[in-house]
């Protein structure tokens, strides 16, 4: 992200995510980073009081869950576009290719579009539905909210999202529900809900391979930011 006007611009880009370990993730030199904590309206609250003249562009980044059948968890996204209801926001396109074109070595990037949600979709049909709907490869939280906010501030937005649960994987309950207001994950109520319910386990297990799979995909995506990767593109 090192390439035209932007490279004059002392600024950081303001980077959003859902979850404490995204966050983590992506912070470094550069780098504003916000986390919701999986909600919403957090998030929004969070937006409202910052100063969008602080920073540069805004990059929505995170896993997601995958929409389009044939993304694998650990696939990555760059979004060209993030719908949300009625609302459809345009990926700025320098910004993506700045994402895509780092220098070093090759890793796929499918580019696709990214639907914006309110609540978890958790189930097959669910997933179907919005996919059949949209057209869109991945589903997150946060992208929507943070494309409004580029969108009404006049800065370039771009999305990088990684695939954790694929289309056809139903997240348990409570995988969703097991979320600190911190964005940590509260292994409390995880306890409790297995011993409510101990055959929820092997959906845990399966949820956890993805979620560490995706995690590990995004650390690779870090060194986007710095210029380190280069990714090769694959239209979805």
């Amino acid at each position: 992200m090192a390439t035209g006007s932007a490279s004059q611009d002392p600024r950081p880009v303001l980077i959003v995510t859902g979850l404490v370990q995204e966050a983590k993730i992506a912070a470094g030199p550069g780098m504003t980073v916000i986390c919701s904590s999986s909600d919403p309206a957090q998030l929004r609250a969070l937006l409202a009081g910052f100063d969008p003249t602080t920073i540069r562009g805004v990059i929505s980044f995170g896993v997601a869950g995958g929409l389009d059948p044939q993304l694998k968890s650990g696939a990555v996204i760059v979004a060209t576009e993030v719908m949300a209801g009625e609302r459809c926001w345009q990926a700025c396109e320098t910004l993506s290719e700045e994402l895509i074109a780092g220098a070093g070595i090759g890793q796929k990037v499918f580019r696709g579009g990214l639907a914006g949600v309110e609540k978890v979709v958790t189930g097959q049909v669910g997933k179907a539905a919005l996919r059949s709907g949209t057209g869109a490869a991945a589903v997150d939280m946060e992208s929507h909210i943070a494309a409004g906010y580029a969108a009404a501030a006049g800065l370039p937005f771009a999305a990088l999202r990684v695939v954790s649960d694929p289309a056809h994987r139903a997240l348990p309950e409570l995988a969703t529900t097991a979320i600190k207001p911190n964005g940590d994950i509260d292994l409390a109520k995880v306890m409790r809900g297995i011993a409510r319910n101990p055959l929820v386990i092997r959906a845990l297990v399966s949820t956890g391979r993805d979620f560490n799979r995706a995690l590990r995909s995004l650390r690779d995506c870090r060194s986007f930011f710095l210029g380190e990767t280069s990714l090769v593109s694959a239209e979805v």
